[in-house]
């Protein structure tokens, strides 16, 4: 694969003179981005759209927030109107265009740029991801599609289901395919290759390339045009990036400070663990603040339901992990906390792309202890600029015990169950862990020392010793005169007598 790179900074400097009309573009899509309120592109899609127009592999890099989404959705419902029509046999809608997405929330967001662009035309679109139920999915998929949004492990259920079909998919578009590497799905996505024709095109769009990037782009890219709009792993230049170091066991009260001090109303606060996002989630609504958390336990419904709420200012602070670092599209996103700096330094390029999407500004906070050292000198050097250093004023550190979740979980302790005293005991001072509610037998209680072990005891053996009246059988005999039976011989009993003397 031999990559052909453009000269990024000429032309996006000349992007903002580039308007969606210029592209030659159908009628169908220029309403429907005149709907939207597009006039000019982004660098990216500026660059992009007309290599991807004349039919060109291309890998594209851009920065989180730029608009990589309309950079390959327009110029795929420009190639593919040749082949669209209102007939209503599945037959004829068959899959043309395949779009790979790490996570579900990605999935959803490019479904919908790609409906609102392609609403004026004959076109079918649709989403399928795990998590949902597959009846709706297979109905929709059966009915005829030729624009699939999809996450690698939910498709090939379909395939394996026979619910589609990818033998006619013209063009595979890879977004965030790095995300897809650090989540494990190269075997997936190296079977979904395999499924496809081997004439199409190709279009891979991330905001970083990795070395291991690269190398699947070698595998399948067909003298791919190199596209980057910025330096590569490059920050927003309008996001503010500050970090402070804080001792470990207060970085939730600092984080609920920042909150307090700046009035912050909408802001997604990342964190690298399920549990310590929900833990957190649930301090900030203890201390008056309006919070919800999004993670891979969570249901999808739950996580639609709460990042419709955020949208909607009803959340203030949605606490996430990495699956909603990708694929959040909130216009006007003040800020985003970092409670945890990311293990993969890459992760931080795109938690802090969720602010200062579209020219806009934004803040990116993130709070650090003394064993977080490493992971702040990986992301410096990715990004290749120093962090500035904050130093927290008017904080106070509030006097409290350590969370006893914390404890029980670093000690493996199962957390009590609902309705449960904390200390784990009731009013009776027995422990709540008994089975009293079910009818058994109540835990035992621990209170003033060491019970002593009862063993039970057989009464038989508590009783004195009795002889036996019942007198000997031979004893009984003799007295009554009545001659003994002799004992039988041993030959007797081994199959036979000897032989009487003669």
């Amino acid at each position: 694969m031999s990559e052909t790179p453009m000269n990024n900074e000429a032309d996006a400097v000349a992007a903002p003179a580039v308007r969606f009309a210029d592209f030659g573009l159908a009628p169908e899509i220029q309403r429907a981005l005149a709907d939207q309120g597009y006039v000019h592109p982004t660098p990216i899609q500026a660059q992009a759209i007309p290599v991807v127009l004349q039919g060109r592999d291309v890998m594209g890099a851009a920065q989180t927030g730029t608009g990589k989404t309309a950079g390959f959705s327009l110029p795929i419902i420009q190639l593919l109107l040749a082949h669209a029509n209102s007939s209503m046999s599945p037959a004829r809608h068959p899959v043309r265009a395949l779009v790979l997405t790490p996570t579900r929330e990605l999935a959803v967001q490019v479904a919908d740029n790609v409906k609102a662009y392609a609403q004026h035309t004959p076109l079918r679109s649709t989403v399928v991801f795990g998590g949902m139920d597959m009846k709706p999915q297979t109905e929709t998929l059966r009915k005829g599609v030729e624009i699939v949004i999809a996450t690698p492990g939910r498709l090939l259920d379909h395939v394996e289901q026979k619910n589609i079909s990818l033998a006619q998919v013209q063009m595979l578009v890879m977004d965030e395919a790095d995300r897809m590497l650090d989540m494990g799905f190269l075997p997936d996505l190296q079977r979904i290759i395999n499924l496809l024709p081997k004439k199409r095109q190709n279009l891979m769009f991330s905001a970083t390339f990795s070395p291991e990037i690269k190398k699947l782009a070698n595998s399948f890219l067909d003298q791919p045009v190199l596209i980057e709009v910025a330096r590569s792993n490059a920050t927003a230049e309008k996001v503010t990036q500050v970090v402070y170091k804080v001792d470990e066991e207060q970085k939730r009260d600092v984080v609920e400070f920042l909150i307090r001090q700046r009035a912050l109303k909408q802001v997604i606060v990342f964190s690298n663990t399920k549990i310590g996002a929900s833990r957190l989630s649930r301090h900030l609504e203890q201390c008056g603040i309006k919070a919800s958390a999004i993670h891979g336990d969570k249901t999808q419904q739950e996580r639609m339901a709460a990042l419709e709420a955020f949208k909607k200012g009803e959340i203030e602070v949605l606490v996430a992990t990495d699956v909603a670092a990708r694929g959040l599209d909130i216009s006007d996103l003040p800020c985003v906390i970092n409670f945890d700096l990311p293990y993969n330094a890459e992760d931080y390029v795109h938690r802090i792309g969720r602010t200062g999407r579209a020219g806009a500004s934004g803040d990116a906070i993130s709070v650090y202890s003394d064993k977080d050292e490493r992971l702040l000198a990986d992301i410096e050097k990715l990004i290749k600029q120093t962090v500035q250093r904050g130093e927290l004023s008017n904080f106070t550190p509030r006097a409290r015990s350590r969370d006893r979740d914390g404890e029980r979980a670093e000690r493996g302790e199962r957390r009590p169950r609902a309705g449960a005293p904390e200390s784990g005991r009731g009013e009776s001072g027995r422990g709540e862990s008994g089975r009293g509610e079910r009818g058994e037998r109540p835990a035992r209680s621990y209170g003033a020392g060491p019970v002593p072990r009862r063993e039970k005891i057989d009464p038989w053996f508590l009783k004195p010793y009795e002889p036996s009246n019942a007198p000997r059988r031979e004893a009984t005999q003799a007295a009554a005169g009545t001659p003994a039976k002799p004992k039988q011989k041993l030959a007797a009993l081994l199959g036979g007598l000897p032989k009487p003397q003669a």
